[in-house]
């Protein structure tokens, strides 16, 4: 029997989560329903539906991208993939959720109960691509399960479907999840948080653009054969890339348009010290930010994770944590200046010299993301001495009031899944991968909104050819800065095809400077010296080249133990599944 597809015990998961609305956190779930007793009505296919909603990524610190090239933390999670180690075991694989899914649409097919199920319908089809989509993205093709199992179901001994089936059948599923699903703007307050259309839709665009491009710069090097190993290449279509960054664009557009959505901008408050990019991540209610803005106000969130203080806390001490989840001096010299210029180019950049100096004239998400609502040279993040400190802060996810209003474990924000700003990046980035160019107005009606917020000049055509950049490599900076610890990361440097260049170098920190460039820090009192601790880093310094030429900086991860290679583009099938089933063949490489 194959344990991680079959489970015969119907059950209806736990419908305990998601909601601030009494409605959709069930808080008396039934226990368990025969299916002779159950899919009754529509309120059943509701019920079980929610269910569903424990698929979507919620609060980890896996999630935050820890171990990439802009992470300069020890925190383990993505240590694996972030240094190369992955090795042949027990990588989770499961197809509960695929399972669940189809048991809803098996009894839809039944069903003449009263009350309308259709959006209930749309949702089983949406998380059974969504679970798909994942498995896709962990280990390339995978056996596409579109029925309820049973001990002897055939299926359960299949051959691996390759990436390309995949990915078609996950367009279809989200194709009649799309037809099915209700607008953003009909769903009733008590179910904010269930899926929409347009969530559907930013999805469906986010598949689009990342198989788009994979085959565009990864091409079938990690498919094997289909025969001695990995998945094959069955139904791959040379005309799919492009095929797929046109509807890319297309599904983006139409979320941008008509999906009612907008970018969470509140520096126009005084109060809030133009750090709405800091807000936005621990918005809860209006004790949250001093300008009083509860979640209701946020309009950016597509597709989310609801959690609350009263129903559904994190439960994870966020604050404490998101404080050592530091950023790496690759991540800090992304970020552009004011004149919408990157530091190497600007010349606004004022160098290392004070503390500060590298802050001066930045860009608002690179001020909001390390030190919240404060000030880069007020915070003791910028202290050396601690093993692991890159030298700079990290208060994204970390909540306003923290230890009087929240304390750990409670902190209870939405989780982002998909908010407007990463489908204004699609469209942009699937707009230049498709025509070779991107205009001045479509840069407008998207990236531009973000540096708006960001309180940086426009990226234009102009500004980058007059100054010798690459357009490509500018929208793809703003995807790193923009969606900086919120799960994008190591997805992008895969479908880009430079996994092994981004993560093989050393993650290194602060400047140190040298006797002809001193830097002065801060020491453990928060008082200014020109020394810092070098015994707190074993790995040294390392000459990088940054906006100030070739400099030293602290290496907090050293490049002699990262051994990041093509093979790591997928993991490896778990043993216990290949034991199970034989047909299931080992991906290239392991």
């Amino acid at each position: 029997m194959k344990k991680y597809i079959i489970n015969i015990t119907f059950s209806l998961l736990g419908l305990f989560f998601l909601g601030c609305q009494g409605d959709f956190i069930d808080l008396n779930p039934p226990a368990q329903f025969t299916d002779a007793v159950y899919f009754k009505n529509s309120n059943d296919f509701k019920a079980y539906a929610t269910g569903l909603y424990g698929q979507l990524q919620g609060w980890s610190f896996g999630n935050m991208d820890n171990s990439s090239d802009l992470s300069a933390n020890s925190n383990s999670n993505g240590y694996d993939l972030g240094h190369g180690t992955i090795a042949v075991g027990g990588t989770s694989w499961s197809y509960s959720g695929i399972r669940s899914s189809n048991i809803l649409l098996s009894k839809a097919k039944d069903y003449n109960g009263e009350g309308d199920i259709e959006q209930y319908v749309g949702e089983a089809y949406f998380f059974r691509a969504y679970a798909h989509f994942g498995l896709l993205k962990t280990f390339g093709g995978v056996p596409i399960v579109t029925t309820v199992l049973d001990v002897n179901s055939p299926e359960l001994y299949a051959k691996r479907n390759s990436r390309y089936e995949v990915v078609a059948q996950v367009l279809e599923d989200l194709d009649e999840a799309i037809s099915r699903l209700p607008a953003e703007q009909n769903i009733a307050s008590t179910d904010k948080g269930r899926i929409s259309k347009w969530a559907a839709k930013a999805f469906k665009a986010q598949v689009l653009l990342y198989e788009a491009t994979w085959e565009k710069y990864v091409g079938r090097g990690t498919d094997g054969d289909g025969v001695k190993e990995g998945a094959g290449t069955e139904g791959y279509d040379a005309s799919n890339v492009n095929n797929y960054l046109a509807k890319a664009v297309s599904e983006a557009k139409d979320v941008m348009d008509n999906g009612g959505f907008e970018i969470w901008n509140k520096n126009g408050d005084s109060s809030m010290n133009k750090a709405s990019s800091w807000y936005l991540f621990n918005l809860e209610d209006e004790g949250s930010n001093p300008g009083g803005f509860t979640k209701a106000t946020n309009k950016e969130f597509i597709l989310y994770t609801v959690y609350d203080y009263t129903y559904k806390q994190a439960r994870m001490n966020i604050s404490w944590t998101a404080w050592q989840l530091y950023p790496s001096r690759k991540f800090v010299d992304m970020a552009v200046c004011k004149d919408g210029l990157p530091p190497a180019k600007s010349p606004l950049f004022q160098g290392y010299k004070e503390v500060d100096s590298e802050f001066k004239d930045r860009d608002l998400r690179l001020i909001n993301y390390l030190y919240g609502n404060g000030e880069p040279a007020e915070s003791m993040a910028l202290s050396f001495g601690s093993l692991g400190s890159s030298g700079y802060g990290n208060n994204k996810y970390a909540v306003y009031g923290y230890g009087d209003r929240r304390i750990d474990n409670t902190e209870s924000a939405n989780w982002p899944i998909i908010r407007l700003a990463e489908v204004y990046l699609t469209y942009a980035e699937a707009l230049y991968e498709l025509n070779g160019r991107i205009t001045d107005d479509q840069l407008n009606e998207s990236i531009n909104k973000l540096r708006a917020r960001a309180e940086v000049a426009n990226l234009t055509n102009s500004l980058v050819t007059q100054n010798g950049l690459d357009m490509l490599e500018e929208i793809r900076r703003e995807r790193a800065v923009e969606l900086y610890r919120e799960g994008k990361r190591f997805d992008d440097l895969k479908r880009w095809g430079i996994l092994e260049e981004a993560l093989n170098a050393s993650r290194l920190g602060r400047v140190v400077g040298s006797a002809t460039y001193a830097t002065p820090f801060i020491d453990e009192e928060g008082n200014p010296t020109d020394s810092y601790d070098h015994q707190s880093y074993i790995w040294g310094e390392e000459a990088v080249e940054t906006p100030e030429g070739l400099l030293n900086c602290v290496v907090v991860s050293s490049s002699v133990n990262h051994s990041v290679s093509k093979k790591h583009y997928l993991y490896p099938i778990p043993v216990t599944q290949i034991t199970l089933n034989e047909n299931l063949l080992q991906n290239p490489g392991y």
